[in-house]
């Protein structure tokens, strides 16, 4: 299988290369039209929010009953990512992300296998850094097109579309974002196209990237901390699979899924043969919005199958003291979230030659469960079950600024929609900031 992988990718790099050779001047001529930039552009995106909460800080250690009710305030800077691209010649791009995220602790890890295995904590700087992507893309055609780097996973709706503009509301959805790495970018090759025309048009997307390493799975964000990049190496001994489809074929409307296969995720461990037994992890993901001038509706489901999942709980929760990761147990065998949002631009039903604020109200519901079911032999926690309203306004002061208020309520240890939950609940109200364009063309 890894023979195969690599023969794999070598030579779809090779046939990227001379295919794009014969690729017409004409054709090229015309794409390099149609962009936005001729040669380089420089923007980002970033979000700041306050939250105002009627909750303590860990709803697991704050007795029988959940969190406390205790009155704390917090505000932050999530993420600023500085964003570029540059065109060697149409065919040939260049691109990157570098996020700056929440301000970071600047610990840095490193894993010292001359002294056993034992991992070291260096703090280096007062912010943190991570690359976000930066690839090469060599655009071939409509229908194939291949990228080479650190590239973006698109597993589930906010990880394709992670921009803060694409959400309602002042935080990514809570559901998705707990059991999966947001945003999730590893390195790897991604082919790429549209594929039809008219009601029949189809958007792919199929990668081979480095897979997730089960030493971060724990209790609270199940596999969401298995995302590589702690160290300078990623593990690539057992790669991930990642296939996405979207239908685009009517105004306004978008249906898509994923599906993410990684054979044996324990091969990726920070120390080789942590896991006696294969580790595969399967994640699926179905994803709809529909959008026109007066309303902006949005749901998804995730869910996601991990396996053996009873000896990655029994090994986690024997890594050192001093690892990067939370020990917290049991990892589940399944996990799930799914999401339903919908928001009206009251902008559009009034007419009149003045310029109106774009104005979108809006109500979404989210359960999930990064506990969702356990193997034999294993108690699944009830507190990490939460069932989820957020209610909200959007106003799009700009096409790309936007000005955000939100009303969040959890109701914990309980799959209903309405009614309460077998712990106290956790109550919210945010506001935010958040922005994203390009600053120079050229």
């Amino acid at each position: 299988m890894r023979k195969l992988t690599a023969i794999l990718l070598v030579s779809l790099l090779i046939y990227a290369t001379t295919l794009g050779a014969q690729t017409h001047t004409e054709n090229s001529n015309k794409e390099a039209a149609a962009e936005e930039y001729a040669k380089f552009r420089f923007g980002g995106y970033g979000e700041m929010v306050a939250n105002f909460k009627d909750y303590g800080i860990n709803r697991f250690y704050g007795g029988n009953d959940g969190n406390p009710k205790k009155n704390r305030n917090t505000i932050s800077i999530p993420r600023l990512v500085l964003a570029f691209d540059y065109k060697f010649n149409p065919k040939w791009i260049l691109g990157a992300e570098i996020e700056f995220e929440s301000g970071g602790t600047g610990t840095a890890f490193e894993l010292e296998n001359s002294e056993n295995g034992e991992y070291e904590t260096e703090v280096e700087k007062g912010g943190e850094v991570a690359v976000e992507q930066f690839h090469i893309t060599r655009l071939i055609h409509r229908s194939f097109n291949v990228r080479a780097g650190h590239i973006i996973l698109p597993v589930g709706i906010t990880n394709a579309h992670h921009e803060p503009i694409n959400f309602f509301g002042t935080s990514r959805p809570e559901g998705e974002t707990t059991i999966l790495p947001s945003t999730w970018h590893e390195n790897g090759l991604e082919l790429f196209g549209s594929l039809g025309k008219g009601y029949a048009r189809f958007d792919y997307q199929a990668m081979v990237v480095a897979g997730l390493n089960p030493n971060g799975f724990d209790r609270n964000t199940w596999v969401a901390g298995g995302k590589q990049g702690l160290f300078e190496e990623d593990n690539f001994t057992s790669p991930a699979y990642v296939v996405r489809l979207d239908y685009k074929g009517l105004p306004g409307l978008r249906v898509g899924g994923s599906f993410y296969y990684c054979a044996d995720a324990g091969t990726n461990s920070d120390k080789p043969d942590s896991y006696a037994s294969s580790v595969p992890v399967r994640i699926f993901t179905a994803d709809a919005q529909f959008r026109n001038r007066y309303v902006t509706a949005r749901g998804n489901v995730v869910y996601g199958n991990l396996g053996n999942a009873a000896e990655v709980s029994r090994v986690n929760i024997g890594q050192s003291n001093k690892s990067p990761y939370s020990r917290l147990i049991p990892v589940a065998k399944n996990a799930v979230s799914y999401a339903a949002e919908a928001g009206v631009n009251i902008s559009a039903f009034f007419k009149g030659d003045a310029e109106l604020p774009v104005i979108y109200p809006f109500a979404r519901y989210e359960y999930y469960n990064p506990q969702e079911k356990g193997e034999k032999g294993q108690t699944m926690e009830k507190r990490c079950q939460v069932s989820m309203w957020t209610a909200g306004v959007n106003w799009y002061a700009l096409p790309n600024l936007v000005v955000k208020a939100d009303y969040a309520t959890r109701q914990i240890g309980t799959s209903k929609v309405l009614g309460t939950g077998r712990y106290n609940s956790e109550n919210e109200f945010s506001i935010g900031i958040a922005y994203v364009g390009w600053f120079i063309k050229k």
